[in-house]
């Protein structure tokens, strides 16, 4: 098992965390970009089911490229950052958490409920730190737009209002594969159903339209749902254009999270009294940053569970999915 403390790097607080990233899309070079601006961290090592990409990306990113996964798990990494697609997270979480190291697994964390009951469940058994790599809560607006409502609430919050829609998505594209798990609900729909639990709690009653595509997948969703503080009315796709921005509605106002909500810098606050309150948090490092920052802090601090990230958190989420897709008829071959 690994151990921060036992780094030759530094001790302590401050040891150098030893990372890998399984997986070598998009997200993973914005990971692997992204923890360049998080202190005391180094890329390890890396690997993808395709050797010559894994190469590809250890050069752009001067880490190792190895050629198995076990390889990954056996090269001293304290953490893993999963990078694939859905259908995979399930079974390297526990392959990983089993071997000592601790996961942040990119969303959705699984394809359903079992399965993060499972990972979650390992986590707790190897007594490793396992999060869904959840990034919008953890973003300078977010938190400074939490701090304020602190200070100066909007009331009690009772809507959720938010939606995201990608046009042109080819057909070869792996959010529309069925084998993988694609999907709307899964690909974008998942950072919605985030924002509805956070600021309204669990999911009680989930009514769910939407239609399938030519490949199997969901193109499209939207769902009405009821939940302990309120209603979330959410939207997800993968073949209309749909602005990307978030409404939040309490008895003392609103506030609107501008496009892209979900990479948040700016929100604009409406009270009923008539004042108008402008809030501005720009990011940087790509955004992945800080919910890493966080996740290494939790390693160095010894716990096995994000209290912002929760697993409660992820298991209302996936939930949520889960009743969409089941309405929807929707069940994937890693079911």
């Amino acid at each position: 098992m690994n151990h921060a403390a036992t780094h030759d790097d530094h001790s302590g607080q401050h040891a150098t965390l030893r990372w890998g990233i399984v997986g070598t899309g998009r997200i993973a070079h914005r990971f692997a970009q992204s923890l360049a601006h998080v202190p005391h961290t180094r890329l390890t090592a890396v690997w993808s089911r395709r050797l010559e990409s894994a190469e590809t990306f250890a050069q752009q990113h001067l880490t190792q490229a190895l050629d198995s996964f076990d390889a990954l798990l056996r090269s001293g990494i304290d953490a893993l950052y999963i990078a694939t697609m859905q259908d995979s997270h399930a079974h390297y979480a526990c392959a990983a958490l089993e071997a000592g190291v601790h996961v942040l697994c990119e969303k959705p964390a699984t394809v359903n409920a079992a399965q993060l009951d499972r990972v979650i469940g390992t986590a707790r058994a190897s007594q490793r730190l396992f999060m869904e790599a959840m990034k919008p809560p953890f973003y300078p607006l977010y938190e400074k737009l939490r701090a304020h409502f602190a200070r100066d609430p909007i009331g009690e919050i009772g809507l959720v209002r938010a939606g995201c829609s990608v046009p042109g998505v080819p057909d070869d594209h792996p959010s529309l594969s069925f084998a993988m798990a694609g999907g709307a609900l899964l690909d974008i729909g998942i950072y919605e159903m985030f924002l509805a639990v956070d600021w309204l709690g669990a999911p009680l009653d989930v009514q769910t339209i939407g239609r399938l595509g030519p490949t199997g997948v969901d193109t499209f969703a939207s769902l009405n749902s009821r939940h302990e503080k309120g209603i979330s009315q959410l939207f997800c796709g993968l073949d209309l254009a749909g602005k990307g921005d978030a409404f939040i509605a309490g008895t003392q106002g609103h506030v609107t999270i501008h496009e892209n909500w979900w990479n948040p810098a700016r929100a604009t606050v409406r009270y009923v009294d008539g004042r108008v309150v402008e809030l501005d948090a720009p990011f940087e490092g790509g955004g992945l940053n800080y919910e890493t920052a966080h996740f290494c802090e939790l390693i160095r601090s010894g716990q096995i569970e994000s209290p912002i990230m929760t697993h409660a958190k992820s298991r209302q989420m996936i939930a949520m999915a889960d009743a969409a897709r089941a309405t929807l008829g929707l069940r994937f071959p890693c079911e």
